[in-house]
């Protein structure tokens, strides 16, 4: 097998926690990271199955996970550039405002 496309390490605190482990060929799965100009790091995750969308920050603390309804995350502040990346991952997905993703990734 060839080597991995894409790796990253956590860059927060122990404080944080864990971050989680992404496997980027896991079957029915979608994934986004991103890293702001702070370094605060984010993994977007949408399930093909449960057609749910998440979203997951070091800030926020990695065990915490923020549902993504309609390309929104309630109760969070998103930077400008976070919420561009956010609404790109939930577009990759199927998702326009007000429709959720796709049933299946293509």
């Amino acid at each position: 097998m060839s080597r991995p496309l894409f790796s990253i390490s956590n860059h927060h605190v122990e404080s944080c926690g864990e971050a989680p482990a992404v496997d980027g060929d896991a079957q029915g799965k979608y994934f986004g990271y991103f890293a702001n100009e702070h370094g605060e790091q984010a993994v977007y995750t949408y399930d093909v199955d449960t057609r749910e969308a998440t979203l997951r920050m070091g800030d926020t603390g990695w065990q915490v996970v923020h549902p993504v309804v309609s390309g929104r995350v309630d109760g969070l502040i998103l930077t400008e550039t976070e919420l561009g990346w956010l609404r790109a991952c939930w577009m990759a997905t199927g998702g326009t405002a007000g429709h959720s993703p796709r049933t299946r990734l293509t």
